[in-house]
C-alpha cells in the first residue's frame, strides 16, 4: 500500500466535518475524494479541507479508483445502503455508529464485506480514545478487581423540533440509536459480553421516537449495568465502573473523555490524556494500521461484537414494539 491511505468521505454533514478535521491532522492520510447528493456541497466541502476531487453522487465516489477506504456518515437508516454501495465497488468502509438500524442489516453488511474481501468497521470512536484504551487495560489487569456493576448515561436536551433527525423515525431517530448506542457499546466493552437479561423503559414521543429511555442489563455471575439515554433531557453524561477492589469514573463527556479517576481504598489516582485533535483521529489511525496490515476487521471493534450489540438493541426495541418505517 502507498505511503498515504487514500480516504473518501460519503456525505457532508456535521459529523463528516469533525471526522475530516481529524483526518487532516494525520500525516499518513490523503484526502482523496468527497461525495454528496449535491455537487455544490461536495465542492464546498472539498475546497474547505483540500480534497483532490469531489462528486455529486455517492455512486461516483464509490467508483473513484483512487480511493482506498470510505467513511460513511449519512443518517442511520442509510448506513446499510451506502455501505453496500461502497463494498460493491471494492472499497473498505468505516461506517458511523449505529452501524445499521437492526441486526439483519448488520449481518448483510458483514456478509458483503467478507464476500468482497474488504475491511469493514463500525465507527465507535469512543473505543479508541486514549483514556478509554487505558481503562480497558486497567480492567484486564484486575486493578479494580472483578467488575460487578456499571452506570452510564448520555442525554442531551435538544430543541424540540419534531422534524429534526433526533425525532424522525424515518432517519432512525430516538435516544436508543442516537446516544444509547454509546452507553450500550461501552457496557459491551466493560463486561465483554451481551446481557443475559434486559429490562427497559422508554417514553415514546409524538413522532413515535424514544425521547428518553433506560436499560437495566443483567449478566452472569450477578453483574449488572444501569444505562440511560435521552434526546430531550440533559443528564450528567458520566460513567462509573464498580469492582471488588475499587472503581473507575469516566468524567463527562465520557464518550471522548480526557480524564478518568481510579479510586481504590478511598485513594484517587487521576489519569489524564489530552486529545491530539478532536478524538476522531484515533479510530482513523486504527483503520490505517488495519489496512496496512491487510486486516479485514478490527480486533478492538470486531464485526462480531457490532452484530451482537445490534441484536441487543433489537431486543430492547422489541419490548417497546418500536419499528422503524423502513424495516
Amino acid at each position: 500500500m502507498a505511503d498515504k491511505i487514500k480516504w473518501g468521505v460519503l456525505a457532508t454533514g456535521s459529523i463528516a466535518h469533525k471526522f475530516t478535521e481529524a483526518l487532516s491532522s494525520l500525516d499518513d492520510v490523503e484526502l482523496t475524494a468527497v461525495g454528496s447528493r449535491s455537487l455544490d456541497n461536495a465542492r464546498a466541502f472539498a475546497d474547505q479541507y483540500g480534497f483532490k476531487s469531489h462528486h455529486g453522487s455517492y455512486e461516483e465516489l464509490a467508483q473513484n479508483p483512487d480511493v482506498d477506504v470510505i467513511y460513511v456518515s449519512t443518517p442511520n437508516t442509510f448506513h446499510c445502503e451506502n455501505t453496500l454501495l461502497c463494498i460493491a465497488h471494492g472499497k473498505s468502509v468505516l461506517c458511523e455508529k449505529p452501524f445499521a438500524i437492526n441486526a439483519r442489516q448488520t449481518q448483510q453488511m458483514i456478509d458483503a464485506a467478507n464476500k468482497s474481501n474488504v475491511f469493514l468497521m463500525e465507527a465507535m470512536w469512543t473505543r479508541f480514545i486514549p483514556v478509554i484504551a487505558e481503562v480497558r487495560k486497567l480492567i484486564a489487569a484486575g486493578t479494580i478487581g472483578d467488575v460487578r456493576s456499571m452506570q452510564a448515561d448520555f442525554g442531551y436536551a435538544s430543541r424540540r423540533d419534531l422534524q429534526s433527525r433526533a425525532f424522525n423515525l424515518d432517519l432512525g431517530g430516538g435516544a436508543l440509536l442516537d446516544v444509547g448506542i454509546y452507553t450500550i457499546s461501552l457496557a459491551s466493552m466493560v463486561f465483554g459480553a451481551q446481557p443475559a437479561t434486559i429490562s427497559s423503559v422508554a417514553h415514546l414521543g409524538p413522532t413515535g421516537a424514544d425521547e428518553q429511555s433506560a436499560y437495566l442489563f443483567g449478566y452472569d455471575n450477578d453483574r449488572f449495568a444501569q444505562l440511560s439515554s435521552a434526546v430531550a433531557t440533559q443528564t450528567q453524561r458520566e460513567v462509573h465502573i464498580h469492582g471488588t477492589k475499587g472503581m473507575i469514573k469516566l468524567n463527562a463527556p465520557f464518550w471522548y473523555c480526557t480524564k478518568a479517576d481510579v479510586i481504590i481504598d478511598d485513594q484517587t489516582e487521576t489519569i489524564e490524556i489530552p486529545l491530539d485533535c478532536n478524538g476522531f483521529e484515533y479510530q482513523a489511525r486504527h483503520v490505517n494500521r488495519c489496512l496496512r496490515d491487510q486486516k479485514l476487521q478490527s480486533d478492538i471493534m470486531p464485526q462480531s461484537e457490532t452484530l451482537e450489540i445490534m441484536q441487543t438493541l433489537d431486543r430492547i426495541r422489541a419490548d417497546w414494539h418500536l419499528k422503524y418505517p423502513n424495516e
